[in-house]
């Protein structure tokens, strides 16, 4: 049939022209911007995916970031307690020397003690100092701040690490189950009765002493504490009204590392010892403290209690006085929180505390602090050099731990999630590019179809727009 007011041909062919040309716009699009999906209407599905993919990755990268920048943070801070450590190794050797009272005078150990005071004051120095971008290190700002510790029940508490979620504080519940003890024998008599040649052990070292027959039980005693700092053996009289009443031999500390040992060199009857129970025995060991914390099993050391779970890492001295029982106290804040993961949530964030290294916060509430070995401290090197050197290795095992902790933190912890955040960001990536990016390949074959596609639609179009110009041939006839 011939019809000149509708060209079926011809809009048969603009319709296949009209998409080889959309087709032909796309594979421009896609090859020009290299993208595959540039609006929803590319593909939808895929377009829901790339984008939570994105996300991901923005998420992953960001983490990557504050993983270094964690590590950096972390490295600034052992830097610093690098020189911390140093200075006070000096200050051990200048105190070792002020000892030598017989070699030194009090001209060279006044010059020492200034040494030791300068030495100190570098130490808080850098603690004030320490900062990363405005952020304080070691002044105690990373430290966690607690609440209710009762002096007289616990002392030396460090936070290491707590993750409080979604609370704003963490109660800290500390259940002693048994006491720590030190080691103890007895020797239940006034004097010895033939002379006798004792062999003192503990801890510390060992002495060796003699006692003629008849001395007293009071002379024994004195004679073993003159040298109790280099044995650990301390001597009291079991009752201080009664002197037949014998000799008690405790250890200086406590727990199952301290013993006390009285050895007979000769005659194993001359001089026998008890334990508390009355067995006769001439070795006994301490008992460590027996405890836990927040329900979980605490490890005692004498009188340290540590615990070491995902929720909470610290470690505590128990009181020597406090016994048994229950005490609590509570975390208020504080901590260096790091964001080590693409998602803000309590499992992939870490916290740990960066305690003050000011002289007034290292060494021991048994022994002192560092402040008390300065010029009119309690331990300074004119009163008290012993007390000074235990201050001085109470202090380098406090740093020397700290960097410890810093250390592994780094290693195991900041270290490891980004080389599994790398990994992640890797596969992800890819993930997102084979749904987004353009195959080049693939879409240049398209573009290619797609130009002689419109191209013969265009010639196609010619021709059935000509078609009609044969009713001309009927007319004419």
């Amino acid at each position: 049939m011939a019809r000149i007011n509708t060209n079926v041909g011809s809009l048969v062919a603009n319709v296949n022209l009209a998409k080889s040309q959309q087709s032909l716009s796309t594979s421009l699009q896609r090859l020009s911007s290299g993208m595959r999906i540039n609006s929803g209407a590319d593909d939808p599905s895929g377009l829901i995916a790339s984008e939570t993919l994105r996300s991901e990755i923005q998420g992953i990268s960001t983490a990557i970031d504050n993983g270094t920048r964690a590590n950096n943070v972390i490295a600034t801070a052992d830097g610093a307690l690098s020189e911390v450590s140093n200075l006070l190794v000096s200050i051990k050797g200048l105190v070792v020397q002020a000892a030598n009272s017989g070699g030194l005078s009090q001209d060279e150990i006044d010059a020492n003690q200034l040494q030791v005071d300068s030495a100190i004051a570098s130490v808080t120095r850098i603690s004030n100092s320490t900062s990363f971008a405005g952020l304080k290190l070691l002044d105690g700002s990373l430290g966690y701040v607690t609440s209710g510790v009762t002096a007289s029940a616990m002392h030396d508490v460090h936070i290491f690490g707590a993750q409080f979620g979604t609370n704003p504080t963490m109660p800290v519940v500390v259940n002693v189950l048994q006491s720590a003890q030190p080691a103890v024998l007895k020797f239940q008599a006034s004097a010895v009765s033939t002379s006798v040649t004792l062999e003192i052990a503990g801890r510390m070292g060992v002495q060796t002493m003699s006692f003629i027959s008849g001395t007293k039980a009071s002379a024994i005693t004195f004679a073993i504490n003159r040298v109790s700092d280099s044995t650990g053996v301390a001597a009291t009289m079991t009752s201080a009204t009664n002197p037949s009443s014998g000799i008690t031999f405790s250890t200086l500390g406590y727990g199952s590392k301290e013993f006390v040992s009285v050895t007979v060199l000769g005659d194993p009857n001359a001089f026998d010892t008890v334990t508390n129970s009355g067995a006769t025995q001439n070795r006994t060991i301490g008992r460590d403290v027996l405890a836990s914390v927040n329900g979980a099993q605490a490890i005692g050391n004498g009188l340290n209690l540590s615990v070491n779970t995902a929720a909470l890492t610290l470690s505590l001295n128990v009181d020597a006085a406090f016994g048994t029982g229950t005490k609590s106290f509570t975390i208020t804040g504080g901590g260096a929180t790091f964001q080590l993961g693409p998602q803000v949530q309590t499992n992939q964030q870490v916290s740990i505390a960066i305690d003050s290294v000011s002289a007034s916060r290292l060494g021991s509430a048994t022994d002192g602090y560092l402040t008390d070995v300065t010029t009119g401290g309690s331990a300074n090197l004119t009163k008290n050099p012993g007390k000074a050197s235990r201050i001085i290795d109470d202090a380098i095992n406090q740093v020397s731990v700290l960097r410890g902790r810093l250390g592994a933190f780094q290693q195991n912890t900041l270290q490891t999630n980004m080389n599994s955040l790398q990994v992640a960001m890797e596969n992800v990536t890819a993930s997102e590019s084979t749904i987004r990016d353009t195959d080049f390949a693939m879409e240049t074959s398209n573009l290619t179809r797609n130009q002689i596609l419109v191209q013969a639609g265009t010639s196609v179009l010619s021709q059935a727009n000509s078609t009609p110009q044969s009713v001309l041939k009927l007319l004419g006839g």
